[in-house]
C-alpha cells in the first residue's frame, strides 16, 4: 500500500493541476507517482484473486485453470 503522504501528494497534485497548473517537476513528479499508485495497486489485485476459490454447488473446485496457474507460479517463487 502506498503511504499516505505519497497518497496526499498525489492528491495535492491533482488539485493543483486542476486549479492553477503544474510546473514540469511538477508533472514528472505526478506521472512516477502515478506509476507507482498502479503498480501498488494491481499487485494487491493480484494477491487479492489469488485468495479465490470458485466452488461450484456441487462443492466441486472450478477456479479457472489460468489463475491456477497463476497461483502455482506464485507459489514456486516464494
Amino acid at each position: 500500500m502506498l503511504s499516505q503522504e505519497k497518497m496526499a501528494r498525489i492528491n495535492h497534485l491533482s488539485k493543483k493541476a486542476k486549479e492553477i497548473g503544474l510546473t514540469e517537476e511538477e508533472k514528472s513528479e505526478q506521472k512516477l507517482l502515478r506509476v507507482e499508485y498502479i503498480k501498488t495497486f494491481r499487485g494487491q489485485m493480484v494477491e487479492h484473486l489469488h485468495a479465490i476459490k470458485v466452488v461450484d454447488p456441487n462443492g466441486n473446485d472450478v477456479t479457472p485453470k489460468k489463475l491456477r496457474q497463476s497461483k502455482d507460479q506464485r507459489k514456486k517463487l516464494h
